[in-house]
């Protein structure tokens, strides 16, 4: 069963304006900083005009490439590294993309330092640019065959695929475009640096602080330890903030420079074009049935965009391999190398358009046989992993379909396309589809501390991005301890205590949750043996009091299962250290079950989405309260996606266009209906001891197939793209 349905215990700071980010850090002193930046897409810095930059009141630093001799790359996050991309700006003269900083002015005030900043003028040599995937000059890289190590980045082969298609009684043949898209968090990318005595303070906005620290260690030339990076609280990061920015070095370089704490929030605009992003994808999926509707055979290949500096791998066909028990599978990815800053991980990053292109494919192969498209989905569920053989920790990818099915009403839905509307000629379309996410988790060190003033703190490895972790930390040292949630009080995203590891993939609560978990169990070991022949059941302050201790602290270590001890050693280092979905024994995921029904106006054509059913398993069900808000932003952004989100591109000129929220088009309230959430909430009995699998990344997987499978139902036609525009219906 899940725990009580307790209120975030963070809420009243965050309403009251109380929670600390990582830009209201305000000290005496500060400076403020600004970014000058690139306006051509390739090519190198010839000459930078500075003076009338620095003639600004109240200006007191420009920094450029000439100004960081000493500096080195922290190296890319992927391939050992730290940073979200190897190349660091401002190391030399060359300009990889449109946007790549080129200059920061540090002055007073905001004011100045973005004035100042506008006035930075640049000559350069252009070289030749390719910013789209089919563009002239793009290199593509088969990623078997990079040198990205295997088998993690190879083909994903089972079986014959193409002998198993070529005498399959129904096949489909597919292509579908992803568009690149940004994570657009509510809390902007920003950094405030302070040097004291030689050490470096660092309050960040970021998901991984560990590499924060450790990657400015490598670009300084400092030891770690003389670096603390601080991000208490995270105002969204869904993949962004994940490793080292381009810009965090630079601000520390002017902050010990100038002798001054300095703060720089990179506005939005330069974020679209000097952050990562999801990138350009574009996807064959081919499927093959017998006439009894049983699926023999799938490949999935994928083109995606990479940088001329970074391979940035994604395992496409990892998942979408998964998803049913298709015992003939080839899966294969190619790079394809483009003038533009290093993609990244967006929420559900490869997932979610991994399951666009292949749950539209399922639905058009359900209408080729004929076939129910949630039926045609249970007759092919998967009884054991298709890649590995391994059994599957837990999986209720039929009880999801079944239950979302008998929410939605699905019984009602006539299969014919067109063949529902309103009274006034609204077209209504019914559309589903599977999703799924690796139950992955990280190696976590979690200490717990009580006073005899009845005060509990906790520290784990982890980082609060809105998405609750604080609260599932305090229900769970609540749940062991039998004391109220909100008397805990929580230390996560702080180097200066435990390490940090990385937040991201949906590893945080499976991560960080067993590990307060085992401590509160030692914890409450450890007031037994205090309390000696007393008795047990007396608060813990009077325990300690009786025993003459101010306060007691326990620790507990917490790993994934196949992890050596050693792995601890990694994760203080600020590496990547998660693993899933497969594990030396079994296979772990989450699943989710996505039923959309669309309506488009008769005349406009206007595409509405007034209901969605989520049913997901994520294992054991900890805040309930937090879980259901992760499922309601999955389907938003899954909304946004397939109906909204696109990053324009400029292939002239490379760079992102409608780089602000005006235009990069995002859900309104008044795009959004009814959303139900139900979770499965059966915990996984191998994973780990709360048997607690990932649900952040799992609740957008889907959503955008069963919004195109659902448009398809109500018009007829098959749109192999995001995001669907009015265009597309009319």
């Amino acid at each position: 069963m899940s725990n009580p349905d307790i209120p975030r215990v963070d809420a009243r700071e965050k309403v009251r304006g109380a929670a600390q980010y990582a830009a209201d850090h305000v000290v005496p002193g500060l400076a403020h900083a600004m970014l000058a930046v690139a306006t051509i897409g390739r090519g190198r810095v010839v000459s930078i005009e500075l003076d009338a930059a620095r003639a600004v009141p109240g200006v007191r630093l420009v920094l450029t490439h000439l100004d960081t001799a000493g500096l080195q790359s922290p190296g890319y996050v992927m391939g050992g590294g730290y940073g979200f991309q190897s190349l660091l700006p401002m190391l030399g003269a060359a300009i990889a993309y449109r946007g790549q900083p080129i200059a920061l002015v540090v002055a007073d005030t905001l004011e100045a330092a973005r004035e100042g900043a506008a006035l930075v003028r640049a000559t350069y040599e252009q070289d030749a640019i390719s910013v789209t995937l089919d563009a002239p000059g793009a290199e593509i890289l088969t990623q078997a065959d990079s040198p990205l190590p295997k088998p993690a980045f190879a083909d994903r082969v089972v079986g014959d695929a193409e002998g198993a298609l070529s005498t399959a009684a129904v096949r489909v043949d597919t292509t579908f475009q992803g568009p690149p898209q940004h994570q657009n968090p509510m809390e902007l990318l920003a950094t405030v640096a302070e040097w004291s005595e030689g050490t470096l303070t660092i309050r960040e906005s970021t998901q991984n602080a560990e590499a924060v620290r450790n990657g400015l260690a490598q670009v300084l030339g400092l030891p770690p330890e003389r670096i603390r990076v601080l991000s208490p609280t995270v105002g969204g990061g869904f993949g962004q903030k994940n490793s080292l920015q381009a810009h965090t070095a630079l601000v520390a370089l002017a902050a010990r420079e100038l002798g001054r704490p300095v703060k720089l929030v990179v506005p939005r605009a330069q974020i679209f074009n000097t952050a990562s992003f999801r990138p350009a994808s574009r996807h064959t999926v081919r499927l093959g049935a017998d006439a009894s509707g049983l699926m023999v055979a799938a490949v999935h290949e994928v083109d995606h965009q990479t940088s001329r500096h970074d391979l940035f791998p994604l395992v496409y066909a990892d998942l979408t391999a998964r998803l049913y028990g298709i015992a003939n599978f080839r899966g294969r990815e190619r790079l394809v190398r483009n003038d533009i800053q290093t993609p990244g991980f967006a929420r559900a990053p490869f997932e979610h358009i991994a399951a666009c292109a292949f749950e539209t494919a399922i639905d058009e192969l359900a209408y080729a046989l004929g076939r129910d498209p949630v039926a045609l989905r249970i007759a092919n569920d998967a009884s054991k992993d298709p890649l590995t053989g391994r059994p599957f920790s837990s999986r209720h990818a039929v009880a999801c379909l079944e239950r979302g099915a008998e929410r939605f009403g699905w019984a009602r839905r006539t299969q014919e396309p067109g063949s529902m509307r309103l009274a006034d000629g609204t077209l209504v379309g019914w559309g589903v589809a599977l999703g799924a996410y690796k139950a992955a988790t990280a190696p976590a060190i979690a200490m717990l501390r009580l006073t005899d003033a009845g005060e509990i703190f906790v520290s784990v490895g982890g980082h609060e991005m809105g998405q609750g972790m604080r609260t599932a930390i305090a229900a769970t040292v609540a749940m062991e301890l039998g004391v109220p949630a909100g008397a805990v009080n929580i230390l996560v995203g702080n180097t200066g205590v435990v390490p940090q590891h990385l937040t991201a993939g949906s590893w945080g609560s499976a991560t960080a949750l067993p590990a307060v978990r085992q401590a509160a169990l030692n914890m409450v070991q450890e007031l037994r043996r205090l309390a000696g022949d007393g008795p047990v059941n007396r608060a813990f302050q009077q325990i300690l009091r009786d025993a003459g201790r101010s306060h007691v602290d326990v620790e507990a270590r917490h790993r994934a299962p196949g992890q050596p001890d050693s792995i601890f050693g990694r994760v203080a280092e600020g590496h990547v250290s998660a693993v899933g979905p497969a594990y030396p024994e079994f296979v772990s995921l989450s699943y989710c079950a996505q039923f959309v029904e669309v309506q488009i106006e008769p005349r406009t054509r206007r595409i509405r989405v007034p209901r969605v059913v989520s049913v997901v398993d994520c294992g054991r069900v900890i805040s309930p309260r937090t879980a259901r808000s992760q499922v309601i932003g999955g389907v938003v952004w899954g909304i946004g996606a397939a109906l909204r989100e696109v990053s324009e591109v400029d292939p002239r000129y490379g760079g992102f266009l409608n780089a602000d929220l005006a235009e990069y088009v995002i859900p309104v309230n008044a795009d959004i209906g009814s959303i139900e959430a139900e979770l499965i909430d059966e915990p996984d009995p191998v994973l780990n001891s709360l048997g607690l699998k990932g649900l952040g990344e799992v609740v957008m997987v889907g959503v955008a197939p069963a919004i195109v499978n659902a448009i398809h139902h109500a018009t007829g036609r098959r749109i192999r793209h995001l995001p669907v525009r009015i265009e597309d219906v009319l």
